[in-house]
């Protein structure tokens, strides 16, 4: 059997419990790593947050209006 097949047998109260558990489970681990994250002592450098600025992708808007070339 494949785990949608046995999460389709569970009844509805336990699969509610189990998109619980897993919604519990992830907010506990964003929270745990934030600690882990002060515990062993990484902050980013300044270095560290211009080289994130480098690859992060730019998005740039352009006005519909503004354009000349439209057909309408």
């Amino acid at each position: 059997m494949s785990l949608l097949q046995t999460y389709k047998g569970l009844s509805s109260k336990a699969r509610l419990g189990v998109g619980a558990g897993l919604i519990l489970w992830g907010a506990i681990g964003l929270k745990l790593s934030d600690t882990a994250e002060e515990k062993l002592g990484y902050t980013p450098t300044e270095e560290d947050k211009a080289a994130l600025d480098r690859i992060t992708p730019k998005v740039q808007v352009i006005d519909r209006r503004d354009n000349s070339s439209s057909s309408r």
